[in-house]
């Protein structure tokens, strides 16, 4: 780094009061009514031999004022990587002070530092560059915990798919005099061809999902891609059915990989906090090459460790599989509770109205992860009064006060909440419970669909609140008028509740970071009604 510094006698310096605040000096101020001398200056170029000493001579009117002797801090701060630095003048030199204020360091130390200093310097440049290399520099403070959990999945699943291959390998012949190379290729050609055909289906079929359910999709799918390297590596006890495994397996992984490609643009996003989309997605290309030769190196060990022994090195990926399985998906469990997904769907919008109406107030993103959790195991319905959205099932008891509710609809309405009696799927068990339905008017918007499931919520609240009275009335008492009336009743108020709460409730999700334009909605939830009118309804 080179300083300059011109001087010229028909430029002179201007004047450059001292207003710094220093702790033994008291400067003067001059009345308006006394004018002010100013500041002769040296024609003395400065050098950074003498540190940045300043040559100026002031002489002021009042008498002469000697440079300040103790430190005084400049109004200006160093912000570098990690660090903050201020400069500070201590009457003969500029420094530069660490944020903790311990440290002063000089500018001509920092231009002229010994061998150690410079040590240092390299090391923290290269800690820069290899930080810049793998991370965004603009992401949430939980990117960097997925990172290390994800540093864990691919070492060790990349290790096993190279265990994986060679005993893929192993089992078609290749690397002994009996294999077949033209039979080998058509194989592999008939397993790779039905794995793609298979991932087409899956994707076309589970396209919602990968929105509504991105953690449990993605868990699921991992888990899958862990039990087919499983399977390839029973190929070479089992050579003579090696098209069937390899094409479960290949099948299996490329669902997997069908979801990671559809899942992954949304879990980078929910990182990006600067609209660096495009950079979080580049450095998680970086971090998945880096991580997966990490893997390839300690798959290569292993196997130049066991190179002599020949039963050791056939018999090494049944030992080190299931530990390296348990690894991989421990380290996508925990990566994913670390992503906290700002885009609302039924699920993450019910837990937010539910903490409204009871606490009143709004959960932010990482809050809902965590009561969202990874949800391996598809739990919808579950608790009491589990709110649906989606049209009456006609298989499920529905009653009368829900067919009563359809027909007092108005044009206006964009949706309605009705109940419903779920039966449990087991016949020993035979459990009754009941449940909230909404139903969205087709041509309904966001916030229809907001407003709706708010309405649902405040319902519930007053449901539990009164859970005896609700329970006794299942099945024929729900024909009675005074139930009937309760339930307009119940009805009314929570619309109000709804349309007083709707405002406040949009503007506080808009504040703590949540995506309010849309829902992701599944398959079923994006069921729509059309309201007949009496004319269309004769007809």
């Amino acid at each position: 780094m080179q300083f300059s510094f011109n001087f010229s006698a028909s430029n002179p310096l201007p004047y450059f009061p001292f207003s710094w605040k220093s702790h033994k000096t008291n400067f003067l101020t001059p009345s308006l009514d006394e004018p002010i001398i100013p500041i002769k200056p040296s024609l003395k170029p400065l050098t950074l031999s003498n540190s940045l000493k300043t040559s100026l001579n002031c002489e002021f009117q009042r008498g002469n004022l000697d440079e300040p002797t103790s430190p005084a801090s400049l109004p200006v701060v160093i912000l570098g990587s990690g660090s903050v630095s201020r400069y500070i003048w201590d009457g003969s030199e500029l420094k530069l002070v660490s944020g903790d204020g311990n440290n002063a360091v000089s500018l001509k130390s920092l231009l002229f530092s010994d061998f150690e200093d410079g040590f240092g310097k390299l090391f923290r440049m290269c800690s820069l560059g290899v930080r810049n290399f793998f991370l965004p520099r603009q992401v949430t403070g939980n990117y960097f915990e997925y990172v290390k959990w994800k540093l864990l999945h691919r070492v060790f699943s990349s290790a096993l798919q190279v265990l994986a291959t060679q005993a893929m390998f192993r089992a078609i012949g290749v690397g002994y005099s009996r294999s077949l190379p033209s039979a080998a290729a058509l194989n592999w050609v008939l397993k790779d061809g039905l794995g793609r055909l298979s991932r087409c289906i899956y994707t076309a079929s589970l396209a919602s999902a990968f929105d509504t359910n991105l953690k449990r999709v993605r868990f699921s799918t991992s888990v899958l891609f862990s039990l087919s390297i499983g399977i390839e590596l029973l190929t070479p006890a089992y050579p003579q059915y090696f098209l069937l495994l390899a094409t479960i397996a290949n099948i299996a992984k490329q669902i997997s990989l069908a979801c990671y490609l559809a899942t992954g643009t949304a879990v980078h996003r929910s990182f990006a906090v600067a609209d660096n989309l495009g950079e979080v997605s580049a450095k998680a290309q970086i971090q998945t090459v880096c991580f997966d030769n990490l893997g390839l190196m300690l798959a290569a060990a292993l196997n130049i460790l066991f190179r002599n022994n020949q039963r050791l090195q056939a018999g090494l990926p049944f030992v080190v599989y299931p530990i390296f399985s348990a690894l991989d998906l421990i380290g996508i469990y925990q990566g994913l509770k670390h992503v906290h997904l700002q885009t609302l769907t039924k699920d993450r919008l019910e837990i937010i109205i539910t903490k409204w109406v009871e606490l009143g107030c709004v959960p932010s993103p990482a809050d809902v992860s965590k009561v969202e959790g990874v949800n391996f195991m598809k739990n919808n319905g579950r608790g009491l009064w589990p709110i649906r959205i989606g049209c009456l099932n006609p298989k499920r008891q529905i009653p009368r006060l829900s067919m009563t509710t359809m027909q007092s609809l108005k044009g206006e309405d964009m949706y309605f909440v009705c109940l419903e009696i779920i039966c449990s799927r087991l016949a020993a068990t035979r459990q009754v419970s009941q449940g909230i339905v909404l139903c969205v008017r087709e041509g309904s918007c966001t916030a229809d669909v907001v407003m709706g499931l708010l309405q649902a919520c405040h319902i519930r609240k007053a449901m539990l609140s009164g859970r005896c009275r609700w329970e006794d009335n299942l099945g024929a008492c729900y024909d009675s008028s005074s139930v009937l009336r309760h339930w307009f009743e119940l009805v009314e108020d929570s619309k109000q509740c709804a349309h007083r709460d709707f405002t406040l409730l949009n503007d506080r999700m808009l504040e703590v970071g949540w995506a309010c334009k849309n829902i992701l909605l599944s398959t079923e939830e994006q069921a729509r009604y059309s309201f007949l009118h009496e004319e269309d309804a004769r007809r």
